[in-house]
């Protein structure tokens, strides 16, 4: 089962750093939104000692990827608000990883509700979506043949600022 996390954990951290997110590996002092994960200056940082669940790291990246570039540089400590588009985006990036999503919609998150939103995803009944696509992130929809539609991504980080 250790194997099977530190391999989770190492695919993760991989992609994150693939993708142009700032990732730092460093001991965290204090309590954390979620054990052993937290944000300082625009960074992912990850205690590897404190961390619970490898798939934290993939939800919390999630909200920094949806953020705008100057609001995903000036985050601190944990990274909150659109939580449905950072739910589907980390769906979207367990798959692009080869992860079974419930890596990362474990039963110690999502106040249990994790194994119905992988459900409900696997179904094709998303949410969160319809933002991704106005982040011009993916689409929700098929459209033209070169552009991703939901769950596959063409861009893995919001670079838009203006969404008027």
């Amino acid at each position: 089962m250790e194997a099977d996390r530190d391999d989770s954990k190492a695919a993760i951290l991989a992609f994150l750093e693939r993708i142009g997110l700032e990732v730092r590996r460093e001991q965290i002092a204090g309590k954390t939104f979620m054990p052993g994960v937290t944000i300082r200056h625009g960074a992912l940082v990850v205690d590897e000692e404190r961390m619970l669940y490898p798939g934290d790291l993939l939800h919390e990246a999630g909200h920094m990827a949806v953020m705008s570039p100057a609001e995903r540089a000036a985050c601190e400590g944990n990274a909150v608000g659109a939580e449905m588009a950072a739910i589907a985006w980390s769906y979207a990036a367990a798959l692009e990883i080869g992860l079974d999503p419930l890596v990362v919609f474990h039963p110690g998150g999502y106040r249990s509700g994790g194994a119905s939103i992988v459900e409900n995803f696997r179904e094709g009944r998303y949410f969160g979506v319809p933002l991704l696509q106005w982040y011009g992130m993916t689409r929700e929809r098929p459209g033209p043949a070169e552009t991703a539609t939901y769950p596959r991504m063409a861009a893995w980080l919001r670079t838009s600022t203006d969404l008027s």
